[in-house]
């Protein structure tokens, strides 16, 4: 099961994502749970304390894997030990940060970018785990390769005109890269009138859910003592309407 979570930045999908890992590993899933999110707060949301060092940093794993910068490099090197060894194992759920694809504007990073598209895809085809993607607005982690091996990708909203047309940019490059079935989840909404303006923006066929506000949630997050029970009503009843056996 490959869950990828996308929305934009404040919408709470890194706290739907922590959540999702820990409803699943409830469920008895080897889960992992990864942040390929730039802004990179799924390890925190997580209860992890320890600073996590992205996987983009590891020049010597990405010189061992792939090859040096300036010379010729594998664009499929095996990295299913990476996976392994560079995990964080935290409270049942294995921790992996990605950090972020760089730009060819800034320098020669193919190998960088050939390590992550690589470790994506060991995730992706080369595992039965479920895994749980936070991603951050853009999609760039996400070939059009492994896109085509997600599962699922759920697009979290806020009840405003400027959430709603990111969600809406995200689906359509979700499409473009793959993904064949997408959700929407609604989250912070306040009131019959914020409700009633999201139904209106999707079929009940795209609407997975709808999560009340939390001042709580926004205020504490979840901290690795309440084991996420603040979402734990709301998580159980989305992934119920999402089918597991079905994906």
């Amino acid at each position: 099961m490959k869950i990828v979570v996308s929305g934009k930045g404040g919408v709470g999908k890194t706290t739907i994502s922590a959540s999702l890992a820990r409803y699943l590993k409830d469920k008895g899933f080897q889960v992992y749970a990864i942040d390929a999110d730039p802004d990179a707060n799924l390890a925190r949301t997580l209860g992890i304390k320890d600073d996590v060092k992205p996987l983009v940093e590891l020049e010597e794993v990405i010189e061992e894997k792939v090859g040096k910068k300036g010379s010729f490099y594998s664009l499929n090197p095996n990295v299913d030990s990476v996976v392994e060894d560079y995990s964080l194992l935290h409270d049942g759920i294995r921790f992996l940060r990605m950090g972020g694809v760089k730009k060819a504007s800034s320098g020669c990073y193919c190998p960088e970018n050939s390590f992550l598209n690589s470790i994506m895809r060991s995730l992706v085809f080369s595992r039965d785990e479920a895994v749980i993607l936070d991603m951050g607005a853009g999609i760039e982690h996400l070939t059009r390769g492994t896109s085509a091996g997600m599962d699922v990708m759920l697009i979290v909203c806020e009840p405003s005109k400027v959430s709603l047309d990111t969600a809406r940019t995200i689906e359509n490059l979700a499409k473009e890269g793959g993904v064949n079935k997408i959700k929407f989840i609604a989250n912070k909404v306040r009131s019959a009138k914020e409700e009633e303006f999201l139904r209106n923006n999707f079929t009940e066929e795209e609407l997975l859910g709808i999560i009340p506000y939390s001042e709580e949630l926004v205020l504490e997050g979840i901290s690795s003592e309440d084991d996420g029970s603040l979402l734990t009503a709301e998580v159980a009843e989305l992934m119920a309407k999402l089918d597991l056996d079905d994906i």
